[in-house]
């Protein structure tokens, strides 16, 4: 690192990126185009990487540049965070909060948290969405996402709020049938119900193990785009699935589904998903800190790594 970044350009460069180009970053600062490139390049020049892929259209994000932009995103959220603290008086939440998440966890955890939320601050009147399909945060009029599993778009603001993993189990019905798998590669031989949720690869199945990072495809005679319907029909004992800890856990505890593979799991954090930063507003700030709390206290994903 050449120099220390200005605070002020990485606010800039955090707006290039969320609007894909210098010239509409420069419409919404009101600088001009040949000023916004000036800036990204004393940034660049001052850490010493080249941060984005130039092009006559618009730019993208290189390797060491989505690096930057994650903790620039994180250093403006704790500097404005920090100004919040110092002011004499926090607005209190009010207002529409549009939420959306997926069907399962929106039923199970995220629906009875907010419920909660809402006795606590009555000024809030909150619009949930259950959808098990992507989401243009944006585009769809969505102020919060709560997603489990990764977070793709680098235009985004994501915050962690609670530990997950996916783990690979089956009914004692399906094994006594047909066998236990010994490694990952024998899933490939095994009747799966495999599922198109928001981020996961439908028939690929990727989990971090021994050996590190593996992929084995997978095939069966069902398949959903709903979690509640694969995890009844693995209990049904239809084939081996690969679910949320927070999903299969009783069914883990009560023997009625047995975890297959146990070495292996797949990385399911769950993380608030938000087009701005926490301090700008203060409800989605407050949902945010209410539901990790409580998605803390729920230990949704305890032993899931185990």
């Amino acid at each position: 690192m050449n120099a220390r970044p200005q605070l002020e350009d990485l606010r800039l460069y955090c707006i290039v990126v969320r609007c894909r180009g210098f010239a509409a970053a420069a419409r919404e600062t009101g600088a001009s185009k040949a000023l916004v490139s000036k800036r990204i390049g004393l940034l660049e020049a001052a850490l010493g990487a080249r941060l984005l892929h130039r092009t006559t259209r618009s730019v993208s994000l290189t390797e060491q540049g989505e690096v930057v932009h994650q903790w620039a995103q994180r250093i403006l959220e704790d500097v404005d965070q920090m100004g919040e603290a110092l002011s004499a008086e926090r607005l209190a939440p009010s207002g529409l909060l549009r939420i959306c998440t997926s069907s399962g966890f929106g039923r199970n955890h995220v629906a009875p948290a907010l419920s909660a939320l809402a006795e606590r601050h009555p000024a809030l009147e909150i619009q949930l969405e259950l959808l098990d399909r992507p989401v243009d945060l944006v585009g769809e009029g969505f102020q919060l996402d709560i997603r489990v599993g990764a977070v793709r778009e680098a235009d985004l603001i994501t915050r962690r709020i609670a530990r997950n993993a996916r783990v690979l189990c089956a009914a004692p019905a399906y094994l006594a049938r047909h066998g236990t798998p010994a490694t990952l590669a024998d899933l490939a031989r095994h009747r799966c119900i495999v599922i198109r949720e928001r981020d996961q690869d439908f028939g690929r199945w990727t989990l971090d193990g021994p050996a590190g990072t593996e992929t084995v495809r997978v095939s069966g005679p069902l398949s959903a785009n709903n979690g509640e319907i694969v995890r009844e029909w693995g209990l049904a004992g239809h084939g081996i699935i690969l679910r949320s800890a927070w999903d299969v856990a009783p069914a883990l505890a009560d023997g009625s589904l047995v975890r297959l593979l146990p070495d292996y799991a797949q990385a399911a954090d769950v993380w608030a998903v938000y087009p701005s930063r926490l301090s700008t507003s203060a409800k989605v700030r407050v949902c945010v800190e209410f539901l990790q709390e409580w998605l803390g206290r729920a230990q949704i994903g305890a032993g899931a790594r185990a």
